[in-house]
Protein backbone atom coordinates (compact mmCIF):
# COMPACT_ATOMS: atom_id res chain seq x y z
CA UNK A 1 0.00 0.00 0.00
CA UNK A 2 3.25 2.13 0.41
CA UNK A 3 4.03 2.13 -3.41
CA UNK A 4 3.27 6.37 -3.29
CA UNK A 5 5.43 7.09 -6.41
CA UNK A 6 3.25 6.10 -8.78
CA UNK A 7 0.63 8.82 -10.46
CA UNK A 8 -3.19 7.79 -9.23
CA UNK A 9 -6.56 9.11 -10.53
CA UNK A 10 -9.81 8.12 -9.05
CA UNK A 11 -13.25 9.97 -9.39
CA UNK A 12 -13.51 11.89 -6.02
CA UNK A 13 -17.05 13.22 -6.34
CA UNK A 14 -20.14 10.80 -5.94
CA UNK A 15 -21.38 8.83 -9.11
CA UNK A 16 -24.75 9.93 -8.95
CA UNK A 17 -25.98 12.56 -11.50
CA UNK A 18 -25.10 15.50 -10.57
CA UNK A 19 -24.53 19.01 -11.90
CA UNK A 20 -20.44 18.51 -11.10
CA UNK A 21 -18.15 16.11 -11.23
CA UNK A 22 -14.33 15.95 -10.13
CA UNK A 23 -11.50 13.41 -11.14
CA UNK A 24 -8.42 13.52 -8.42
CA UNK A 25 -5.12 12.79 -10.05
CA UNK A 26 -2.00 12.97 -7.91
CA UNK A 27 2.01 11.75 -7.95
CA UNK A 28 5.56 13.08 -9.99
CA UNK A 29 3.79 12.61 -13.17
CA UNK A 30 0.96 14.86 -13.22
CA UNK A 31 2.21 17.34 -14.95
CA UNK A 32 3.48 14.74 -17.87
CA UNK A 33 0.12 13.10 -17.90
CA UNK A 34 -1.30 16.68 -18.31
CA UNK A 35 0.63 17.75 -21.36
CA UNK A 36 -0.34 14.08 -22.99
CA UNK A 37 -3.73 15.18 -22.49
CA UNK A 38 -3.47 18.40 -24.41
CA UNK A 39 -3.09 20.88 -21.20
CA UNK A 40 0.23 23.40 -22.24
CA UNK A 41 1.94 22.59 -18.34
CA UNK A 42 4.86 24.54 -19.19
CA UNK A 43 6.07 26.81 -16.56
CA UNK A 44 3.31 26.61 -14.13
CA UNK A 45 4.77 27.06 -10.73
CA UNK A 46 1.70 27.99 -8.46
CA UNK A 47 -2.03 26.75 -8.26
CA UNK A 48 -3.09 27.30 -11.05
CA UNK A 49 -6.66 26.90 -12.97
CA UNK A 50 -6.78 26.17 -16.90
CA UNK A 51 -9.55 25.14 -19.55
CA UNK A 52 -9.07 21.80 -21.59
CA UNK A 53 -10.78 20.27 -24.32
CA UNK A 54 -10.56 17.14 -23.84
CA UNK A 55 -10.69 14.60 -27.13
CA UNK A 56 -11.68 11.21 -26.16
CA UNK A 57 -12.30 8.80 -28.42
CA UNK A 58 -15.76 7.55 -26.83
CA UNK A 59 -18.52 7.90 -28.49
CA UNK A 60 -20.01 11.46 -26.33
CA UNK A 61 -16.54 13.33 -28.28
CA UNK A 62 -14.57 16.02 -26.65
CA UNK A 63 -15.06 16.82 -23.14
CA UNK A 64 -14.84 20.49 -21.42
CA UNK A 65 -13.07 20.33 -18.68
CA UNK A 66 -11.69 23.11 -15.62
CA UNK A 67 -8.34 21.99 -14.40
CA UNK A 68 -6.95 22.49 -11.26
CA UNK A 69 -3.49 21.77 -10.99
CA UNK A 70 -0.90 22.28 -8.31
CA UNK A 71 2.29 21.63 -9.89
CA UNK A 72 4.80 21.45 -6.41
CA UNK A 73 4.22 19.82 -3.36
CA UNK A 74 2.09 22.11 -1.49
CA UNK A 75 -1.02 20.18 -2.36
CA UNK A 76 -3.61 18.30 -0.18
CA UNK A 77 -1.31 14.89 -0.55
CA UNK A 78 1.93 16.49 -1.02
CA UNK A 79 2.85 15.43 -3.97
CA UNK A 80 2.08 17.32 -7.66
CA UNK A 81 -1.59 16.82 -8.12
CA UNK A 82 -4.58 18.65 -10.32
CA UNK A 83 -8.88 17.96 -10.68
CA UNK A 84 -11.00 17.98 -13.46
CA UNK A 85 -13.53 19.33 -12.81
CA UNK A 86 -17.21 18.67 -15.71
CA UNK A 87 -20.38 18.23 -15.97
CA UNK A 88 -21.56 14.83 -12.76
CA UNK A 89 -22.48 12.61 -15.66
CA UNK A 90 -20.78 8.79 -14.71
CA UNK A 91 -20.39 8.26 -18.45
CA UNK A 92 -18.43 11.56 -18.83
CA UNK A 93 -16.15 11.20 -15.58
CA UNK A 94 -15.28 7.38 -16.46
CA UNK A 95 -14.29 8.80 -20.04
CA UNK A 96 -11.74 10.85 -18.60
CA UNK A 97 -10.72 8.85 -16.12
CA UNK A 98 -10.03 6.04 -19.01
CA UNK A 99 -7.97 9.25 -20.47
CA UNK A 100 -6.02 9.72 -18.03
CA UNK A 101 -5.04 5.76 -17.36
CA UNK A 102 -3.73 5.65 -20.82
CA UNK A 103 -1.55 8.64 -20.19
CA UNK A 104 0.65 6.24 -17.29
CA UNK A 105 -1.62 6.94 -14.21
CA UNK A 106 -3.21 3.99 -11.97
CA UNK A 107 -6.21 3.72 -10.50
CA UNK A 108 -6.32 4.52 -6.87
CA UNK A 109 -7.11 2.73 -4.40
CA UNK A 110 -9.58 2.96 -1.24
CA UNK A 111 -8.16 6.09 0.78
CA UNK A 112 -4.83 6.32 -0.93
CA UNK A 113 -5.33 9.96 -1.32
CA UNK A 114 -6.08 11.02 2.54
CA UNK A 115 -3.07 8.08 2.87
CA UNK A 116 -0.46 10.70 0.59
CA UNK A 117 -1.54 13.38 2.53
CA UNK A 118 -0.83 11.64 6.14
CA UNK A 119 2.39 10.57 4.85
CA UNK A 120 3.52 13.97 3.29
CA UNK A 121 2.68 15.06 7.15
CA UNK A 122 -0.14 16.78 5.97
CA UNK A 123 -2.43 15.19 8.91
CA UNK A 124 -1.79 12.95 11.45
CA UNK A 125 -3.60 9.69 11.24
CA UNK A 126 -6.76 10.64 13.87
CA UNK A 127 -7.06 13.84 11.26
CA UNK A 128 -7.09 11.28 8.23
CA UNK A 129 -9.84 9.40 9.99
CA UNK A 130 -12.38 12.49 10.66
CA UNK A 131 -11.60 12.70 6.66
CA UNK A 132 -14.14 10.00 6.45
CA UNK A 133 -16.11 11.03 9.64
CA UNK A 134 -16.86 14.52 7.69
CA UNK A 135 -18.03 12.25 4.09
CA UNK A 136 -19.63 9.63 6.21
CA UNK A 137 -21.63 12.37 8.93
CA UNK A 138 -25.43 11.98 8.78
CA UNK A 139 -26.42 14.55 11.71
CA UNK A 140 -24.56 17.71 12.42
CA UNK A 141 -23.20 16.26 15.75
CA UNK A 142 -21.61 13.54 13.87
CA UNK A 143 -20.26 16.35 11.66
CA UNK A 144 -18.70 18.53 14.18
CA UNK A 145 -16.85 16.21 15.54
CA UNK A 146 -15.62 14.82 12.35
CA UNK A 147 -14.79 18.55 11.73
CA UNK A 148 -12.99 18.73 15.44
CA UNK A 149 -11.00 15.86 15.15
CA UNK A 150 -10.01 16.96 11.50
CA UNK A 151 -8.97 20.53 13.35
CA UNK A 152 -6.95 18.34 15.73
CA UNK A 153 -9.12 18.53 18.46
CA UNK A 154 -8.15 14.95 19.55
CA UNK A 155 -4.62 14.70 18.21
CA UNK A 156 -3.26 17.83 20.01
CA UNK A 157 -4.35 16.61 23.29
CA UNK A 158 -2.68 13.23 22.53
CA UNK A 159 0.77 14.42 21.12
CA UNK A 160 0.87 16.96 24.50
CA UNK A 161 0.51 13.80 26.79
CA UNK A 162 2.77 11.86 24.32
CA UNK A 163 5.50 14.79 24.70
CA UNK A 164 5.57 14.64 28.16
CA UNK A 165 5.84 10.69 28.26
CA UNK A 166 9.00 11.49 26.19
CA UNK A 167 10.12 14.30 28.62
CA UNK A 168 9.57 11.44 31.99
CA UNK A 169 11.30 8.62 29.87
CA UNK A 170 14.42 10.78 28.97
CA UNK A 171 14.52 12.49 32.76
CA UNK A 172 14.72 8.20 33.73
CA UNK A 173 16.79 6.93 31.19
CA UNK A 174 19.34 9.99 31.92
CA UNK A 175 19.26 8.80 35.82
CA UNK A 176 20.14 5.34 34.45
CA UNK A 177 23.21 6.54 32.83
CA UNK A 178 24.59 8.29 36.21
CA UNK A 179 23.34 5.79 38.17
CA UNK A 180 26.88 5.81 40.02
CA UNK A 181 26.87 9.62 40.51
CA UNK A 182 24.37 9.94 43.01
CA UNK A 183 22.34 12.46 40.60
CA UNK A 184 18.68 12.27 40.60
CA UNK A 185 16.85 14.08 37.54
CA UNK A 186 13.47 13.12 38.55
CA UNK A 187 12.54 12.06 42.20
CA UNK A 188 10.39 8.91 42.38
CA UNK A 189 7.25 10.59 44.41
CA UNK A 190 7.15 13.54 40.92
CA UNK A 191 7.63 10.35 37.97
CA UNK A 192 4.39 8.98 40.24
CA UNK A 193 2.36 12.05 40.14
CA UNK A 194 3.21 13.15 36.52
CA UNK A 195 2.54 9.67 35.28
CA UNK A 196 -0.96 9.55 37.63
CA UNK A 197 -2.00 12.40 35.44
CA UNK A 198 -1.51 11.33 32.41
CA UNK A 199 -3.29 8.24 33.79
CA UNK A 200 -6.23 10.60 34.20
CA UNK A 201 -6.19 12.33 31.03
CA UNK A 202 -5.90 9.52 29.14
CA UNK A 203 -9.11 7.58 30.71
CA UNK A 204 -11.15 10.68 30.56
CA UNK A 205 -10.50 10.36 26.40
CA UNK A 206 -11.03 6.75 26.41
CA UNK A 207 -14.23 6.85 28.17
CA UNK A 208 -15.04 9.49 25.41
CA UNK A 209 -14.27 7.42 22.45
CA UNK A 210 -16.11 4.20 24.44
CA UNK A 211 -19.24 6.93 24.30
CA UNK A 212 -19.07 7.89 20.80
CA UNK A 213 -18.12 4.41 19.63
CA UNK A 214 -21.55 3.18 20.80
CA UNK A 215 -23.56 6.76 19.64
CA UNK A 216 -25.61 5.67 16.70
CA UNK A 217 -24.93 8.20 13.35
CA UNK A 218 -28.24 9.59 14.09
CA UNK A 219 -30.17 10.19 17.61
CA UNK A 220 -32.47 7.92 17.85
CA UNK A 221 -35.85 8.40 19.65
CA UNK A 222 -38.12 6.46 21.40
CA UNK A 223 -41.47 7.14 22.29
CA UNK A 224 -42.51 5.43 25.02
CA UNK A 225 -46.07 5.11 27.48
CA UNK A 226 -48.21 3.06 28.12
CA UNK A 227 -50.94 1.81 25.74
CA UNK A 228 -53.23 4.09 24.05
CA UNK A 229 -51.29 6.83 25.36
CA UNK A 230 -51.26 8.49 21.88
CA UNK A 231 -47.88 7.74 21.27
CA UNK A 232 -48.65 6.21 17.60
CA UNK A 233 -50.37 9.89 16.86
CA UNK A 234 -47.12 12.08 17.92
CA UNK A 235 -45.01 9.69 16.10
CA UNK A 236 -47.73 10.98 12.98
CA UNK A 237 -47.90 14.16 13.92
CA UNK A 238 -44.34 14.80 14.66
CA UNK A 239 -42.81 13.01 11.10
CA UNK A 240 -45.74 15.07 9.27
CA UNK A 241 -47.22 11.81 7.69
CA UNK A 242 -49.40 8.49 8.87
CA UNK A 243 -46.55 5.89 9.42
CA UNK A 244 -48.21 4.68 12.05
CA UNK A 245 -51.45 2.91 13.01
CA UNK A 246 -53.92 4.57 15.22
CA UNK A 247 -56.76 3.61 17.00
CA UNK A 248 -58.59 3.40 20.10
CA UNK A 249 -58.37 0.14 20.47
CA UNK A 250 -55.15 -0.15 23.64
CA UNK A 251 -52.20 -2.00 21.99
CA UNK A 252 -52.58 -1.70 17.89
CA UNK A 253 -48.58 -1.12 18.15
CA UNK A 254 -46.93 -4.55 18.34
CA UNK A 255 -43.82 -4.08 16.13
CA UNK A 256 -41.18 -1.05 16.40
CA UNK A 257 -41.95 1.28 13.77
CA UNK A 258 -39.13 3.15 12.97
CA UNK A 259 -39.21 6.15 10.53
CA UNK A 260 -36.39 8.98 9.86
CA UNK A 261 -36.93 12.69 9.82
CA UNK A 262 -35.25 15.67 9.43
CA UNK A 263 -35.92 17.97 12.69
CA UNK A 264 -34.24 21.20 12.38
CA UNK A 265 -31.51 20.19 9.55
CA UNK A 266 -30.51 16.84 11.85
CA UNK A 267 -32.28 13.42 10.31
CA UNK A 268 -33.53 11.42 13.38
CA UNK A 269 -34.65 8.48 13.92
CA UNK A 270 -38.12 7.86 15.80
CA UNK A 271 -38.84 4.70 17.21
CA UNK A 272 -42.53 3.93 17.91
CA UNK A 273 -42.83 1.54 20.50
CA UNK A 274 -45.98 -1.20 22.04
CA UNK A 275 -47.47 0.38 25.16
CA UNK A 276 -46.42 -0.44 28.52
CA UNK A 277 -48.10 -3.56 30.26
CA UNK A 278 -47.46 -6.48 32.23
CA UNK A 279 -48.67 -9.61 30.02
CA UNK A 280 -50.48 -12.00 32.10
CA UNK A 281 -51.38 -15.92 30.75
CA UNK A 282 -50.62 -17.47 28.38
CA UNK A 283 -51.18 -18.88 24.90
CA UNK A 284 -49.90 -17.17 21.30
CA UNK A 285 -51.86 -14.11 22.66
CA UNK A 286 -49.28 -13.53 25.49
CA UNK A 287 -46.45 -14.84 23.66
CA UNK A 288 -46.81 -12.05 21.23
CA UNK A 289 -47.48 -9.11 23.72
CA UNK A 290 -44.04 -10.18 25.74
CA UNK A 291 -42.10 -9.82 22.61
CA UNK A 292 -43.29 -6.67 22.15
CA UNK A 293 -42.35 -5.88 25.34
CA UNK A 294 -38.83 -7.30 25.14
CA UNK A 295 -38.69 -5.36 21.58
CA UNK A 296 -39.83 -2.27 22.96
CA UNK A 297 -37.56 -2.46 26.21
CA UNK A 298 -34.75 -3.00 23.50
CA UNK A 299 -35.41 0.26 21.70
CA UNK A 300 -35.70 1.78 24.58
CA UNK A 301 -32.21 0.82 25.53
CA UNK A 302 -30.61 1.80 22.52
CA UNK A 303 -31.88 5.50 22.31
CA UNK A 304 -30.50 8.56 22.81
CA UNK A 305 -33.64 10.23 23.82
CA UNK A 306 -36.74 9.50 25.14
CA UNK A 307 -39.94 10.78 24.93
CA UNK A 308 -42.21 9.22 28.20
CA UNK A 309 -45.96 9.87 27.11
CA UNK A 310 -49.08 9.96 29.50
CA UNK A 311 -52.67 10.45 29.09
CA UNK A 312 -53.65 13.86 30.60
CA UNK A 313 -57.31 13.15 30.05
CA UNK A 314 -57.24 9.81 32.62
CA UNK A 315 -58.58 10.09 35.90
CA UNK A 316 -55.82 8.50 37.75
CA UNK A 317 -53.47 10.98 35.59
CA UNK A 318 -51.07 11.50 38.36
CA UNK A 319 -50.64 8.02 39.24
CA UNK A 320 -50.10 7.47 35.77
CA UNK A 321 -47.33 9.70 35.36
CA UNK A 322 -45.73 8.65 38.67
CA UNK A 323 -45.79 4.99 36.94
CA UNK A 324 -43.81 6.29 33.46
CA UNK A 325 -40.99 7.99 36.06
CA UNK A 326 -40.33 4.88 38.11
CA UNK A 327 -40.18 2.87 34.65
CA UNK A 328 -37.52 5.52 33.37
CA UNK A 329 -35.07 4.23 36.31
CA UNK A 330 -32.31 3.14 35.96
CA UNK A 331 -31.21 4.66 33.21
CA UNK A 332 -27.72 4.87 30.89
CA UNK A 333 -26.14 8.12 31.93
CA UNK A 334 -26.15 8.76 28.21
CA UNK A 335 -29.93 8.97 27.69
CA UNK A 336 -31.82 11.88 28.23
CA UNK A 337 -35.94 11.45 29.32
CA UNK A 338 -38.48 14.38 27.67
CA UNK A 339 -41.60 14.00 29.41
CA UNK A 340 -44.83 14.83 27.10
CA UNK A 341 -49.07 14.59 28.24
CA UNK A 342 -50.60 14.18 25.22
CA UNK A 343 -54.72 14.18 24.27
CA UNK A 344 -54.84 17.82 26.16
CA UNK A 345 -57.72 18.23 23.34
CA UNK A 346 -59.88 15.96 25.85
CA UNK A 347 -58.69 17.76 28.30
CA UNK A 348 -55.97 17.30 31.71
CA UNK A 349 -57.67 15.56 34.49
CA UNK A 350 -54.99 17.16 37.18
CA UNK A 351 -52.22 19.56 36.86
CA UNK A 352 -48.50 17.95 35.70
CA UNK A 353 -45.10 19.94 37.46
CA UNK A 354 -43.44 21.79 34.84
CA UNK A 355 -41.07 19.33 33.30
CA UNK A 356 -43.85 17.87 31.60
CA UNK A 357 -44.88 19.26 27.77
CA UNK A 358 -48.45 19.22 27.47
CA UNK A 359 -49.21 18.58 23.77
CA UNK A 360 -52.19 17.78 21.06
CA UNK A 361 -51.91 15.72 18.00
CA UNK A 362 -54.92 17.04 17.07
CA UNK A 363 -54.76 20.55 17.44
CA UNK A 364 -51.02 21.18 17.16
CA UNK A 365 -50.75 22.16 20.61
CA UNK A 366 -47.41 22.09 22.24
CA UNK A 367 -45.48 20.26 19.41
CA UNK A 368 -43.50 23.21 18.63
CA UNK A 369 -42.08 23.20 21.99
CA UNK A 370 -41.56 19.52 21.86
CA UNK A 371 -39.65 19.48 18.77
CA UNK A 372 -37.43 22.73 20.07
CA UNK A 373 -36.97 20.02 23.41
CA UNK A 374 -35.76 17.30 21.07
CA UNK A 375 -33.66 19.88 19.14
CA UNK A 376 -32.05 21.26 21.83
CA UNK A 377 -31.12 17.83 23.86
CA UNK A 378 -29.29 17.11 20.13
CA UNK A 379 -27.62 20.54 19.98
CA UNK A 380 -26.08 19.55 23.81
CA UNK A 381 -24.95 15.78 22.39
CA UNK A 382 -23.53 17.98 19.70
CA UNK A 383 -21.78 20.37 21.62
CA UNK A 384 -19.41 18.03 24.07
CA UNK A 385 -15.89 19.82 23.81
CA UNK A 386 -13.78 16.06 23.40
CA UNK A 387 -15.42 13.31 20.78
CA UNK A 388 -14.10 11.80 17.93
CA UNK A 389 -15.48 9.62 14.69
CA UNK A 390 -16.49 5.95 15.54
CA UNK A 391 -13.66 4.81 13.27
CA UNK A 392 -11.25 6.62 15.88
CA UNK A 393 -13.18 5.29 18.55
CA UNK A 394 -13.01 1.69 17.38
CA UNK A 395 -9.25 1.40 16.27
CA UNK A 396 -7.78 3.50 19.14
CA UNK A 397 -9.78 2.15 22.26
CA UNK A 398 -7.61 -0.97 22.62
CA UNK A 399 -4.27 1.06 21.84
CA UNK A 400 -4.82 3.57 24.85
CA UNK A 401 -6.24 1.06 26.77
CA UNK A 402 -2.48 -1.10 26.61
CA UNK A 403 -1.04 2.85 27.46
CA UNK A 404 -2.73 2.84 30.34
CA UNK A 405 -1.48 -0.19 31.71
CA UNK A 406 2.21 0.09 30.42
CA UNK A 407 1.91 3.58 32.46
CA UNK A 408 0.09 1.81 35.67
CA UNK A 409 2.96 -0.71 35.33
CA UNK A 410 5.83 1.93 35.26
CA UNK A 411 4.19 3.71 38.50
CA UNK A 412 3.85 -0.21 40.42
CA UNK A 413 7.28 -0.92 39.47
CA UNK A 414 8.13 2.98 40.90
CA UNK A 415 6.60 2.64 43.89
CA UNK A 416 8.18 -0.58 44.63
CA UNK A 417 11.48 0.56 43.56
CA UNK A 418 12.53 -2.39 41.09
CA UNK A 419 14.59 -0.27 39.13
CA UNK A 420 14.13 2.24 36.50
CA UNK A 421 15.54 -0.05 33.68
CA UNK A 422 12.16 -1.79 34.10
CA UNK A 423 9.91 1.57 34.06
CA UNK A 424 11.98 2.75 31.10
CA UNK A 425 10.49 -0.27 29.57
CA UNK A 426 7.25 -0.03 30.39
CA UNK A 427 7.38 3.67 29.22
CA UNK A 428 9.08 3.30 26.00
CA UNK A 429 5.94 1.03 24.94
CA UNK A 430 3.51 3.81 26.35
CA UNK A 431 4.99 6.32 24.02
CA UNK A 432 4.73 3.49 21.06
CA UNK A 433 1.21 3.14 21.58
CA UNK A 434 0.17 7.09 21.94
CA UNK A 435 2.01 7.25 18.96
CA UNK A 436 0.26 4.92 17.29
CA UNK A 437 -3.07 6.33 17.98
CA UNK A 438 -2.01 9.27 15.82
CA UNK A 439 0.33 8.26 13.66
CA UNK A 440 3.73 9.49 14.76
CA UNK A 441 4.01 5.63 14.71
CA UNK A 442 2.95 3.20 12.69
CA UNK A 443 2.97 0.00 10.48
CA UNK A 444 1.79 -1.14 6.88
CA UNK A 445 -0.79 -3.26 8.82
CA UNK A 446 -2.29 -0.42 11.00
CA UNK A 447 -2.51 2.16 7.48
CA UNK A 448 -4.30 -0.58 5.89
CA UNK A 449 -6.52 -0.80 8.62
CA UNK A 450 -7.53 2.83 8.54
CA UNK A 451 -7.40 3.41 5.16
CA UNK A 452 -9.36 1.06 3.64
CA UNK A 453 -12.60 1.90 5.35
CA UNK A 454 -12.41 4.68 2.62
CA UNK A 455 -13.77 4.83 -0.81
CA UNK A 456 -12.00 5.31 -3.84
CA UNK A 457 -11.48 9.01 -4.30
CA UNK A 458 -10.51 10.16 -1.22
Amino acid sequence: MLDIDDTIVAIASPTSPSLRGVIRLSGNDVLSILHQLGLDSTGISTATALPLCLDTSAPIGPIDLRVLVWPSSRSYTGQPSAEFHTYGSLPILQAVVDAVLVAGARAARPGEFTMRAFLAGRLDLTQAEAVLGVIDAQHRGALDHALRQLAGNLSQPLEQMRSTMLDLLADVEAGLDFVDEDIEFISDDVLVQRLSEIVDQLRTTQQTMLTRRGTPSKPVIALRGEPNAGKSQLLNRLVGSDVAIVADVAGTTRDVVTIDANLDGVVVQFVDTAGIEVVVGDGNDAFIANRAQQHAGRASDDASIRVWCVDTSRMDLQQASQTLIDAAQPRRQSVVDLWVGTKVDLGVASSLDPRWILTSSVTGQGIDALKKAISDTIASFDAEEIGSVVGTAARCHDTMGKAIHAICRAMELTSAQQGHEFVSAELRLAVQCLGEVTGAVYTDDILDRVFGRFCIGK
